[in-house]
């Protein structure tokens, strides 16, 4: 959806008058809002991100390596969006648009290193204006003044409560800061250290007051032999089963990462749990709405190829999981519509009763989801607008855009027509039905030339709806560099300091 720029500033200020201000109440108010006739207390956030979580990897979702028994009792209590995507699955450009309900050519971030603006209408601003106390605990990701220096009050969005860093992957040594610029260290594997804080801040909010808390984990990204001892013993690299679409000449190499990889997410299963129970203890469960979810997936030797920025489901499915009992089906069920990151921040708003800002793009699914409307959202937008890191041009990065529906996947890039596949029939994505009409003859079991045709023309139509509504002029990614000013290497790359 097209949405009307407005300034920061006048956003903030409209929002605590008029209809906001009954939504949001006093300051110092009841915590309370109206859902239809009722007048009821509004609810808590709490946000669980990991980094680089692909949405295959969990045990509610048939993978038969990963050993989640807590994410697999959540789920059967949560709302499970079985086809979420990350619009640009790489780091910063995934939070960019879970702070703005924006896509990446919109609010700038389409590469890792980059600023996100400090004058953003941003998740932390808009929850703070409605009376919520503000939490961010963990990576942070959007400061673009180097990975391991301290971030003002002015550019953490709105966030007040803060214990975070902005970018680190080593995780048994892992730093952040709080208010004051004095380095502090997480005390053995961070993302445990970070669940306990985050345990902390939850028993501490007594007031009656809501609030946001976004925990935000750096794994299971790699390095993926580091998690915890106990969490590594779980797993040997002989026991892994692979996916059908692993080469045969990555097979041993895949194995033994997928070890580490589906230890580290042992270990974020046990915070999980860990957070779910405080909920409890608190009585907070019902009030709450409890979110888990990934900036983008990892091809782990799918197709050949590691890490993210790419086009196939490895890389750009997530898990996602909404608990709100208070709302939300209290036995769980599954919305296979497709839903991306820039709508995350539009549907909570829309389950906590608060106003969407009109700098949003996203679309609010809150109705979707507590089954008050239905699932019609055909497609997700999927991008790469400047391939960089470890997806350069030399190592096969491209510029593309595309389409993920309930049952397709169609990408083009700069040159036309690139990937087509029917994510049904070939739930590993190894037959490429563009190549297949090009070469003019259909594989066995596959439909014939004029059927693939017509489903191209109607995914290419869905795509241009798509790039309309964004303002997506679909240009080299040179072009938005040069646009926002950005300086990088002749890969494309942000450089960054540690």
């Amino acid at each position: 959806m097209q949405s009307k720029r407005i300034d920061r500033r006048e956003f903030l200020r409209t929002l605590g008058w008029g209809t906001a201000a009954a939504v949001s109440g006093c300051e110092g108010g009841t915590g309370l809002f109206w859902r239809g006739r009722r007048s009821v207390k509004k609810p808590n956030v709490v946000f669980l991100l990991a980094d680089q979580w692909r949405a295959a990897a969990t045990g509610y979702a048939g993978d038969p390596n990963a050993k989640t028994p807590n994410l697999d009792r959540l789920a059967q209590e949560s709302v499970n969006l079985t086809n979420a995507v990350s619009c640009c699955p790489v780091c910063s450009p995934y939070r960019g648009s879970l702070m703005t309900g924006q896509y990446p050519l919109r609010h700038g971030v389409f590469l890792n290193d980059v600023q996100l603006s400090p004058d953003a209408v941003s998740l932390a601003n808009v929850y703070k204006q409605a009376g919520y106390e503000t939490a961010y605990i963990g990576k942070w990701h959007l400061d673009g003044r180097g990975r391991s220096n301290f971030i003002p009050r002015e550019r953490r969005q709105g966030f007040d409560f803060w214990k975070a860093l902005e970018c680190t992957h080593n995780y048994n040594n892992s730093f952040y800061y709080g208010d004051e610029n004095v380095k502090l260290k997480w005390e053995g594997y961070d993302a445990i250290a970070q669940t306990r804080e985050a345990q902390k801040y939850i028993r501490e909010q007594q007031d009656g007051k809501p609030f946001l808390l976004v925990l935000s984990w750096g794994p299971p990204h790699a390095p993926y032999q580091t998690a915890p001892e106990k969490y590594q013993q779980m797993f040997t690299s002989e026991d892994i089963q692979l996916r059908p679409n692993v080469p045969e000449n990555a097979r041993k190499q895949a194995r033994n990462i997928l070890a580490g990889y589906y230890a580290h997410i042992a270990a974020l299963d046990d915070c999980v749990g860990w957070i779910v129970q405080t909920l409890k203890d608190c009585r907070l469960e019902k009030d709450t709405i409890l979110v888990f979810t990934a900036d983008h997936g990892d091809m782990l030797q799918s197709r050949g190829q590691m890490k993210k920025q790419r086009p196939w489901d490895e890389s750009i499915r997530v898990p996602f999981l909404v608990r709100y009992p208070f709302l939300l089906d209290k036995d769980g069920k599954e919305i296979d519509m497709p839903i991306n990151a820039p709508d995350i921040m539009p549907t909570l708003l829309g389950l906590s009763g608060i106003p969407i800002p009109q700098t949003v793009e996203g679309a609010d699914y809150s109705k979707v989801l507590s089954g008050e409307q239905p699932a019609k959202n055909e497609s997700a937008l999927i991008m790469c607008p400047s391939p960089f890191g470890q997806w350069t041009r030399k190592q096969g990065g491209r510029e593309y855009r595309g389409v993920r529906t309930r049952r397709y996947t169609y990408v083009r890039d700069l040159k036309g027509p690139w990937l087509l596949y029917d994510n049904e029939k070939d739930p590993y994505q190894q037959n490429n039905l563009i190549a297949t009409n090009k070469h003019a003859h259909a594989s066995v079991g596959m439909a014939p030339k004029a059927k693939i045709t017509a489903l191209q023309k109607k995914l290419d139509a869905m795509l241009n709806q798509k790039l309309k509504e964004t303002n997506d002029k679909f240009l080299s990614g040179w072009e938005y560099i040069k646009k926002w000013g950005y300086t990088t290497n002749k890969q494309g790359t942000m450089p960054y300091t540690h």
